[in-house]
């Protein structure tokens, strides 16, 4: 018996050798100290990837310039959360079926509509874009145009379903946030060619800024002009009576009231939980419309004969 117990004693300790040369000689892997410091290294991997992953869906600042509908309106009256959310699925519902192209106010568009009283029941409108407002499904753009030397004027609901195409002829922006001011200008300058074609820009180059100032007709106006900062407009004279109450409806404070300032924006970091929601459905419907315009832009060559 002495005989086999120091047999199966010698096998236990060249097991044990052979067990320690595998895995180590501490075998930590089995402690619950190394037990803790895997499960701390994986939840450390795991923020990382999370990290990473937030980055990846953290959407560029231009976005809130690019599409401004989809940040709320900043009146807290009006604020629902559950609303905006469901707006917003809505709005990539609808970009998902037709191509809203990155416009701002001053870039000239084509917008075709169904119109069951038109010929061929569509109907296509130029102009410029004079007002862009309203956020969710009640955005809506202003375009301007002149039809026999007569100013006209469309407002169409960026998500309305009669919509058909939106095409940006030129993509451009002004020196104001609405040109509204051509209203009151000579008409050549709310006049385009219904006929126009796309011009084909650089997706690397930053977008253009046109800094064209108009000149004003002699008055009456149908605003008081003189009472607005205008940049994209000539300067112009007015009596002295107006030029006094102009003087007297100057607000030079409002650049500095940080709580006005509060009032009127969306908060950074919503604006952030925003963006990232639908930051990569937008991501997408951009690669999309890259590759169609690289298709416009290439020429089949010839077939030599």
């Amino acid at each position: 018996m002495a005989s086999v117990g120091r047999i199966l004693s010698h096998d236990i300790r060249q097991n044990i050798q052979n067990f320690k040369s595998l895995f180590g000689k501490d075998c930590r892997w089995l402690s619950s100290q190394a037990i803790e410091t895997q499960a701390k290294s994986s939840k450390e991997n795991a923020d990382d990837k999370r990290k990473v992953d937030d980055r990846e869906n953290t959407a560029p600042l231009e976005f809130r310039f690019k599409y401004p509908e989809f940040l709320p309106d900043p009146n807290a009256a009006y604020r629902n959360s559950t609303r905006e959310r469901l707006e917003r699925m809505d709005m990539m519902a609808r970009r998902a079926h037709i191509d809203i192209p990155t416009f701002y106010v001053g870039s000239i568009l084509a917008v075709t509509l169904s119109d069951s009283h038109a010929v061929g029941k569509t109907n296509r409108f130029v102009g410029i874009c004079i007002e862009r407002k309203g956020c969710g499904l009640r955005a809506s753009f202003r375009l301007r145009n002149a039809i026999d030397k007569q100013g006209m004027e469309v407002v169409y609901n960026m998500y309305d379903p009669t919509i058909q195409k939106v095409e940006c002829l030129r993509l451009e922006k002004r020196l104001d946030d609405k040109l509204l001011y051509l209203r009151d200008c000579p008409i050549e300058y709310s006049t385009f060619p219904f006929d126009m074609e796309p011009e084909l820009i650089d997706e690397t180059a930053p977008v253009r800024i046109n800094t064209l100032k108009v000149p004003l007709k002699p008055p009456p106006w149908l605003e008081r002009w003189e009472r607005q900062d205008l940049k994209g407009v000539q300067e112009f004279e007015v009596n002295e009576k107006r030029r006094r109450k102009a003087e007297k409806h100057k607000t030079p404070w409002e650049e500095f009231d940080l709580m006005k300032i509060y009032r009127q924006t969306i908060p950074m970091e919503d604006q952030k939980d925003i963006f990232a929601e639908v930051y990569s459905d937008l991501h997408k419907l951009e690669i999309t419309r890259r590759k169609m315009a690289r298709k416009r832009k290439f020429n089949r060559p010839d077939k030599p004969t």
